[in-house]
């Protein structure tokens, strides 16, 4: 009950006229972003991340948070006008909201899968509010011990889902992330490490210019690369969608909910593993089957509840372990630093309130989506006319904006040239970015909680193994190792035959 008031009483000293200029165009921004192809949700956060470094820590949150739900939503117009998805969060909505506008029914596969994306951001909004302190109760027994096992078994769960036809890409992607985390004083005992007598990297690298230049100027030069021309070749007609089709598939929208926010909560998967697992489990579960792919409603509306939840599901473990979700929620968590909070166990003891603003933000920012959503179709539509030659080089400024903003240096903007052309080669060898970015920011967690907890058990590693909380972790770890490496495929073999 006490939370309940206190999300109320943070709901009302929000709603200010700064705050709903600021969710109104951060949301318009981020539904932009997510509709134009080559941009994305994590590209459209890092960017707004160095512009709000001065803002009140509540605002930036809030231009954040909208930015990201209205990256998600935004991403289906592309995807269901041009069969090309805005992000990949949206690639599972071009199998059936594409099918949909051939047939004439533009419009109301827009509205269907705004609406199915607002369900799904209220359902990962409630998850929030209700799991996080439960999860934060949790997190109060993770000591040095559990930490450093807990950033191995992220880095590890996120390389495997997001290389899922190579992981061991993925796995090199995280190891070079928690290398790169390394380079800079230690933060024990101040030594320099690799910064090869640079004065510059006796700070480390930064994080921003990192994921700004992995994930921004990456997508740039690959996007300029592209002959491909995107046009609209459709008409906008009816929008809002029927009672009906929403009450006819509720069983989808639950599942896709519950789904969401599971992956969600699994470190660094991110909501495009969320959209095709949600997609894949709506036509497992269909009458119809076979109409997924030529224009299912029900598939389009499991792909966008399900990407829409991950959102809230995947700044639930930002919060209460301080390990992100997903790509865009990796930013969310830098930014919080930025702003001087400290996410993790300790953060309802040192700001007892920030967990009722994150989730009073989450629900001003789905708010303001889900009718911007709705009654902006037709003009937000013609975003997607612009020449990608005008547009790119826009967003290349922002980028080096972004990156100078936060600590004042060249050397930044230097270092996302540098991540830019590193991401781009990622990009064309199949190596995802996500783990690189997720290993860079759990290296330090990881990095201090060994070294604190071999200095407290006097260089006796064996607590790492024998703590209960750490041995489901490594059972965890291990297991996702096997499941996805030759080793895992030649045990199962082996039982195979010999059953």
């Amino acid at each position: 009950m006490t939370s309940l008031w206190t999300f109320f009483q943070e709901l009302f000293r929000l709603c200010t006229p700064i705050t709903i200029l600021n969710i109104l165009w951060a949301a318009t921004f981020g539904m932009v972003v997510g509709m134009l192809p080559g941009l994305t949700a994590t590209m459209g956060v890092a960017l707004l991340t160095g512009l709000t470094f001065r803002f009140m820590p509540d605002q930036a949150m809030l231009i954040l948070i909208a930015t990201y739900v209205g990256a998600i939503t935004g991403g289906s117009r592309s995807a269901i006008l041009l069969n090309i998805p805005g992000t990949p969060a949206n690639a599972a909505s071009c199998l059936d909201g594409y099918p949909l506008a051939r047939q004439g029914k533009a419009g109301y596969a827009i509205g269907l899968a705004a609406t199915a994306s607002a369900i799904g951001t209220f359902f990962g909004l409630l998850c929030l509010a209700t799991i996080s302190p439960l999860l934060g109760k949790i997190a109060l027994k993770f000591t040095s011990w559990e930490f450093f096992v807990l950033a191995i078994f992220g880095v590890v769960i996120c390389a495997n889902l997001t290389a899922p036809k190579d992981p061991l890409k993925g796995w090199v992607a995280g190891l070079f992330g928690l290398l790169l985390s390394q380079v800079g004083q230690d933060p024990i005992q101040a030594f320099p490490r690799f910064t090869l007598g640079s004065l510059q990297l006796m700070g480390g690298f930064s994080l921003i210019p990192i994921m700004v230049g992995a994930y921004g100027v990456g997508e740039i030069v690959s996007v300029m690369r592209s002959p491909i021309n995107y046009t609209v070749k459709t008409h906008i007609q009816r929008i809002i969608p029927a009672l009906s089709d929403l009450l006819r598939n509720w069983k989808h929208i639950l599942r896709s909910g519950i789904i969401g926010v599971f992956v969600g909560i699994i470190p660094g998967v991110g909501e495009d593993t969320a959209a095709w697992v949600s997609y894949d489990f709506a036509k497992r579960a269909a009458k119809k089957p076979e109409l997924f792919g030529k224009g299912s409603i029900e598939g389009l509306i499991a792909a966008e509840t399900g990407d829409n939840a991950c959102i809230g599901g995947a700044i639930i473990p930002v919060l209460t372990l301080a390990v992100p979700g997903s790509a865009p929620a990796a930013v969310l968590l830098a930014a919080m630093w930025l702003h001087g909070i400290r996410p993790g166990p300790l953060l309802p003891i040192e700001q007892p309130t920030f967990i009722a603003t994150t989730t009073a933000v989450f629900f001003l920012a789905t708010l303001a989506v889900t009718l911007l959503s709705l009654m902006f179709v037709r003009p937000m539509v013609k975003v997607l006319e612009v020449p990608r030659s005008i547009l790119m080089p826009i967003v290349f400024v922002l980028c080096g904006v972004g990156s100078f903003a936060i600590n004042g240096r060249i050397f930044d903007m230097y270092l996302m040239f540098l991540f830019g052309l590193l991401g781009y080669y990622m990009r064309e060898n199949n190596y995802p970015a996500a783990p690189l970015v997720l290993g860079f920011i759990l290296g330090p967690m990881a990095d201090d909680n060994f070294r604190r907890a071999m200095i407290i058990s006097g260089g006796d590693p064996t607590p790492f193994f024998t703590r209960p909380i750490c041995l489901i972790l490594w059972l965890a770890t291990i297991l996702a190792f096997l499941s996805r490496s030759g080793l895992g495929n030649l045990f199962r073999r082996r039982l195979g035959s010999h059953a």
